[in-house]
């Protein structure tokens, strides 16, 4: 276990910003135009290990962004609009980056919603990643999975206003 108090925060701190990204880049990605899936997949490209395993309750894991944003674009693109929350993350730095390694686990709960012009579907569940540390990419996803907690559809009540 890591002993420099310092490093281990300014790792935690760095994980725990991979999951904020990764949310961001969701949201863009389920917008399903040109311009923000393009950015999703950017986001993605350096959130993620080149050959990343990525999966999530019913879908079975595939391997690498690019793969995984086909994944997200299918399922999000009938969307009117998606936001994903991500709270409480659980991070333990197994080892600190020396030179060229370090590795982590992540576990972050999960709140998403997804809108359509009349139901609102709220996916309830949590991440379960692995990380890895390189000095040319910095920390990494190299294993993700979603389980799923619960799930709620409900009528909704009015549209956004603009």
């Amino acid at each position: 276990m890591p002993t420099n108090n310092i490093d281990l925060m300014l790792a935690k701190q760095a994980i725990s910003e991979i999951k904020h990204l990764y949310a961001h880049a969701t949201d863009l990605i389920g917008r399903a135009d040109n311009a923000s899936v393009t950015e999703g997949r950017a986001i993605y490209h350096r959130i993620f290990a080149e050959h990343a395993r990525i999966g999530a309750a019913g879908i079975d894991p595939v391997t690498g962004p690019d793969a995984w944003v086909n994944i997200v674009l299918g399922a999000l693109k009938d969307y009117r609009s998606t936001q994903h929350l991500i709270g409480t993350q659980l991070i333990e730095v197994i080892t600190l980056p020396d030179g060229d390694h370090g590795e982590a686990t992540m576990l972050s709960y999960l709140q998403a919603w997804h809108s359509t012009d009349d139901e609102v579907w709220l996916f309830m569940g949590a991440y379960h990643d692995k990380l890895t540390h390189s000095a040319r990419c910095g920390w990494q996803i190299s294993d993700m999975m979603l389980k799923q907690m619960d799930t709620d559809r409900r009528a909704r009540s009015s549209a956004p206003s603009n």
